[in-house]
């Protein structure tokens, strides 16, 4: 990956990146999905990604017993679903350790860094990612 252009305005080609949140919501199909995400995802996108940042975010919140997920099934719907895998590479930890400190979550600081580095959109409900920029989009 690491496409090297601006991130899209208004009207073009979106590639989008789900947050850990976003994605339980939509596997889920949870009514409290705000609609203009469900579009962004189902319509908009051209790639959906799904970050492994996201499903060692579910492993280690359900190890804590914080979340109750079947990561197997989560892994099988994310196959099955049309969405792309985006694997950690050196370079998005390369990006991640020049990240200014706007949010201490390492899962959330990770899906911010591979969407810098991959220039891709990040769609979040997590307000507190707004400080990183025009590649957060609030769901």
């Amino acid at each position: 990956m690491g496409q090297k252009t601006a991130f899209p305005k208004d009207g073009q080609i979106v590639n989008l990146l789900l947050d850990t949140h976003i994605l339980l919501c939509w596997l889920a199909d949870d009514a409290r999905l705000p609609a203009q995400a469900r579009h962004q995802i189902a319509e908009e996108a051209q790639t959906v990604f799904v970050s492994v940042v996201s499903l060692w975010e579910v492993a280690v919140k359900a190890g804590k017993g914080k979340l109750r997920a079947d990561l197997k099934a989560i892994h099988a719907q994310v196959e099955s679903g049309g969405f792309t895998y985006l694997r950690i590479e050196p370079t998005h930890v390369l990006t991640l350790s020049r990240l200014p400190g706007h949010h201490a979550d390492p899962f959330d600081r990770m899906l911010i860094a591979q969407a810098m580095f991959e220039r891709l959109s990040l769609l979040t409900c997590d307000t507190a990612l707004q400080p990183y920029g025009e590649m957060v989009i609030l769901a």
